[in-house]
């Protein structure tokens, strides 16, 4: 055997050694699970692992780009012209190893040394990475809210997270004390003309990067489940032909946002703006079509996803 072929076989056998103790530590699965996932033997499960772990593989999170995620990325980033893409490796049906991956890229962003100003959606996701973080030193850093976090009945929404990003970055924070949607044109004015509210809508204007969750509009989306929307509006937007939201405001399978009164009545900021690089994180069969109405209207300049979604979306049949 050429020492290259070794090279290569013994690359092979890390890459999988990884994703065997990714599985194990991230998604929880036993070894037989694992096993039955990677299609190796119980006994193989044992020893990949235990290498993983005497190599420095494993850490509290995996310290190994899996070679198979970097072609993902890279292919995406081909693709739907991305700057950036990260791809987390599968963890099995049922488990979601997504959180647990993009924490430490946030972390990353966020240790940069010179002062930037993020901007945030908000949701499910997002709030399930932010959970994940380790506290890094971001003082230097602001954080701004892109999207309101009270709902029509006046209570706040469960899955705001501006005050959770501080709290992990130690950042000065901005949220929006408002509605997601005005009831009104007069209404919408008012919000606006708050003094509170134009200073954060200012200054998410002028974030140097945006960090958003990618929101599905199927029977279950979170817009009508949270009670931002009725189910009334959801029928309506989906006839529209709605794919999916951003921060609340509504786009069709081609990534253009909707003619509908409802983003006419959204209180916060759009994105993406000219100039302002949006990075989105979302994952899973249910949000496939939305990420990838997203990607096809280029409101997306980098995006964390899952190795079973980035196939779905490199698939033959992705337009």
């Amino acid at each position: 055997m050429s020492r290259a072929n070794g090279d290569d076989k013994d690359r092979s056998t890390r890459d999988l050694a990884a994703r065997a103790a990714w599985l194990s530590m991230v998604g929880g699965l036993t070894q037989d699970q694992i096993a039955a996932e990677l299609g190796i033997s119980r006994q193989r499960t044992q020893r990949l692992v235990a290498r993983a772990t005497a190599e420095g593989l494993v850490r509290v999170r995996i310290d190994h780009p899996i070679a198979e995620c970097l072609e993902l990325e890279r292919a995406l980033q081909a693709r739907y012209g991305l700057a950036q893409a990260w791809v987390a490796p599968g963890v099995g049906e049922g488990h979601d190893g997504l959180p647990a991956f993009a924490a430490p890229v946030l972390e990353r962003m966020f240790q940069a040394s010179t002062p930037q100003t993020f901007a945030f959606g908000t949701g499910r996701t997002l709030r399930a990475v932010i959970e994940q973080m380790h506290a890094v030193d971001g003082a230097q850093h602001k954080f701004v809210s892109l999207i309101g976090n009270v709902g029509p009945d006046g209570s706040a929404s469960f899955y705001e997270i501006i005050m959770r990003v501080a709290d992990k970055a130690s950042g000065a924070h901005y949220p929006l004390a408002i509605p997601v949607f005005a009831q009104s044109d007069e209404e919408l004015a008012l919000y606006r003309s708050l003094p509170h509210v134009k200073a954060a809508r200012d200054l998410a204007k002028m974030a140097d990067m945006a960090i958003v969750g990618i929101g599905q509009l199927g029977a279950d989306a979170p817009l009508r489940d949270d009670g931002f929307i009725t189910t009334a509006q959801l029928d309506d937007l989906r006839a529209a032909g709605a794919a999916g939201e951003l921060c609340g405001q509504i786009f069709d399978a081609q990534g253009k946002f909707l003619e509908h009164p409802l983003n006419g009545k959204f209180v916060g900021i759009r994105v993406p703006i000219e100039g302002m690089p949006v990075t989105g994180i979302g994952g899973g069969p249910a949000k496939v079509p939305a990420i990838r109405a997203a990607l096809a209207g280029r409101l997306l300049s980098g995006l964390i996803t899952d190795e079973g979604t980035a196939r779905a979306l490199l698939s033959a049949d992705a337009t």
